[in-house]
């Protein structure tokens, strides 16, 4: 099914057309059909801001331990030990505290210089070239540095390992994602190298605090991590480092060529580049919806979920509905009010790498900026990332004034 084949409210992750722009059919479902069920993949979707917003922390009705995509909820498989985004309490307590630890604002300080650095060689070539692609040139490239630093991963190996992390989210147009047990197994193995090196050539770096970390377990158990936890671990902190910046990088190029007078206002006062960065992260969510199992019947609207369905939260619905974001939240506006969004999520399952992302983001957009003040996308040549997870960009080229 496809948006041009009804005229009725219809929502999918999985429809091509739908996905290309899907802000009107959101506005529609959050004033038409608040909850939404879609009979052909047999879910139930919210897109309003407060209700989206009070489910993602109601983890007693809307649980994540099945996973926190709607393919992986449905196929039933178990999900590993270590997968936080896929977790409740009080393993996901646990589990997070661990990665915590290894995101503090010291770290994440440490990174800034060596960010603007890689910046700096990246974009520098490109000057006077006419030509620029903010994901192929930078936002593809960037994030996995950065990552590879926390991790302590040779620059050499970063490109396979990015793309190697892209496959796991990757689909066929239109078509859901494909999971097996033995993919989710061995989710982590590309790291496994690297473990191993680092076990005997310890360094300041994420991977050697995992290994070497103390902790209590669920079942009061004083311990390090295990092998198959520490490459799980090491997935995580990867993919999800990887994927969010990318895709906050593709939306700057086109959004900001949209709205050329409030890229004119960044280039002339850089002070409003952290505020821009933020309503970026609410005007395009990288990640559009999470998916959650409901553990009893919730009634919402009339009507009752049952026990056992699968609840779709609509971000990218949430960050735009009027009734927090007035008096229009499909509007872009770096001088917008500052409101709660829930681009990162929200509660005990926020981005833990959200102040990363903003700081990569701000980085980036202050060194693209600085060199290409004007440009036009090419939205002809752009190239939508297929994925039934995310929502970006794997081209976004511009032309340089």
């Amino acid at each position: 099914m496809t948006t041009a084949a009804t005229n009725e409210v219809h929502y999918s992750p999985y429809d091509i057309e739908l996905n290309a722009d899907p802000y009107p059919m959101l506005r529609r479902l959050r004033d038409e059909a608040p909850l939404y069920y879609n009979a052909e993949h047999d879910f139930y979707a919210l897109s309003r801001f407060s209700d989206v917003s009070k489910a993602l922390v109601d983890h007693d009705k809307f649980s994540s331990g099945r996973g926190g995509i709607l393919e992986w909820i449905k196929s039933g498989m178990e999900v590993p030990p270590g997968i936080v985004p896929f977790e409740d309490p009080p393993i996901h307590d646990i589990h997070r505290k661990l990665l915590a630890r290894m995101f503090t604002p010291r770290k994440i300080n440490e990174l800034t210089e060596k960010t603007r650095q890689f910046c700096s060689r990246s974009l520098d070539p490109l000057v006077g070239g006419g030509r620029f692609d903010f994901v192929a040139d930078l936002g593809a490239e960037m994030p996995m540095r950065v990552i590879g630093m926390l991790l302590g991963i040779p620059d050499d190996d970063l490109e396979a390992v990015r793309d190697r992390s892209n496959t796991n989210l990757r689909t066929k147009a239109g078509r859901p994602l494909k999971l097996s047990s033995e993919r989710i197994q061995h989710l982590g193995d590309s790291y496994a190298a690297y473990i191993g090196w680092r076990a005997e050539h310890p360094s300041d770096d994420i991977m050697t605090e995992l290994l070497n970390v103390e902790f209590q377990d669920e079942t009061g158990t004083t311990r390090r991590l295990r092998r198959d936890e520490l490459l799980i671990y090491v997935n995580v902190v990867a993919q999800a480092g990887n994927e969010t910046t990318t895709r906050l990088i593709g939306w700057a190029g086109k959004v900001l060529a949209e709205h050329p007078d409030q890229r004119h206002e960044l280039v002339e006062n850089r002070a409003l580049i952290p505020q821009a960065v933020e309503e970026l992260v609410r005007f395009e969510p990288p990640a559009p919806h999470m998916a959650r199992y409901v553990t009893r019947d919730v009634d919402y609207y009339g009507q009752t979920v049952p026990e056992g369905s699968v609840m779709m939260m609509l971000i990218a619905a949430a960050c735009r509905d009027d009734r927090q974001f007035p008096p229009d939240g499909d509007v872009f506006d770096i001088h917008r009010e500052p409101r709660q969004h829930v681009g990162f999520g929200v509660g005990i399952h926020y981005c833990l790498g959200a102040a990363l992302a903003r700081l990569e983001g701000c980085i980036a957009l202050e060194e693209i900026l600085k060199r290409f003040p004007e440009w036009d996308v090419d939205l002809e040549n752009a190239r939508m990332a297929s994925s039934s997870t995310a929502r970006g960009w794997d081209s976004m080229p511009a032309l340089i004034a």
